[in-house]
């Protein structure tokens, strides 16, 4: 699904009503993708880094008619979390999250990103609603605006960081579809993930390797660093402050 006829350009790049028009569009594939389809797995992989050979700025979205590992193992541990404590898991945890503000990198009206503390990506992010939502199609006409700009925010940061078009894999996760829409499926809460690989500049990046793919996971700084780190950025696209900037030299 392609996000703008321009190749030279990419969400934080675009005006917000150009994003809310992509989530528009994925809210619309889900619904009629996941009348049939029991998983619908909207993804975005920007950047080569991150195995993209199509320049221009898109998505893509597989239809699936079985939950895949991922969607099972979330399926299953926010079902034992509501059953146990009467609350959706991740709308629990944001609350937490938004109180202490270690992890916390933005918050508007009805959403919020943080970086979870089990996170392995050096600036991996969750994007969460405020409210009990189950899937992309549930937003409401404010949510999807708000959504748009904590996008166009974050992704800002994100090219900030490093003054770079900063690659990334992110996907959405909601409530599975297709058969089990007659389901109750009030355990879950919709939310994004974003796994940026860059650890310490625009060329160094972070692999999972060797004791990481044999053993454990390893941090290379903490999520709360990471937060900070992202909080501190400008919202304003370098690009665009770079374009402002006066010119130098020259005399009177």
């Amino acid at each position: 699904m392609c996000f703008h006829p321009w190749s030279d350009i990419t969400l934080p790049l675009m005006s917000s009503e150009e994003v809310r028009a992509v989530i528009d569009k994925w809210a619309e594939i889900n619904t009629d993708l996941g009348a049939a389809y029991p998983w619908v797995q909207i993804f975005e992989n920007k950047g080569a880094m991150m195995g993209c050979s199509n320049p221009h700025p898109h998505c893509q979205i597989w239809a699936s008619n079985f939950l895949p590992n991922e969607a099972r193992t979330e399926d299953r541990t926010q079902r034992e979390y509501q059953k146990k404590h009467g609350v959706p898991m991740l709308l629990e945890y944001g609350r937490l999250e938004e109180e202490r503000k270690e992890r916390l990198v933005l918050s508007n009206e009805h959403w919020l990103v943080l970086v979870p503390y089990w996170a392995v990506w050096p600036f991996q992010t969750l994007l969460l609603p405020r409210r009990h939502v189950a899937r992309l199609q549930d937003l409401s006409h404010e949510e999807r605006d708000s959504l748009a700009s904590i996008m166009k925010r974050l992704l800002c940061k994100y090219d900030n960081l490093f003054e770079i078009s900063f690659p990334y894999s992110m996907g959405w996760h909601g409530a599975p579809t297709g058969c089990h829409l007659s389901e109750d499926c009030s355990h879950w809460q919709l939310h994004a993930h974003y796994y940026p690989p860059l650890l310490r500049s625009a060329s160094v990046r972070k692999f999972m390797v060797g004791y990481e793919m044999l053993a454990q996971a390893q941090r290379d700084l903490t999520a709360e660093q990471a937060a900070e780190r992202l909080r501190n950025l400008p919202e304003e696209h370098y690009k665009l402050r770079k374009s402002e900037e006066p010119p130098t030299g020259g005399g009177e």
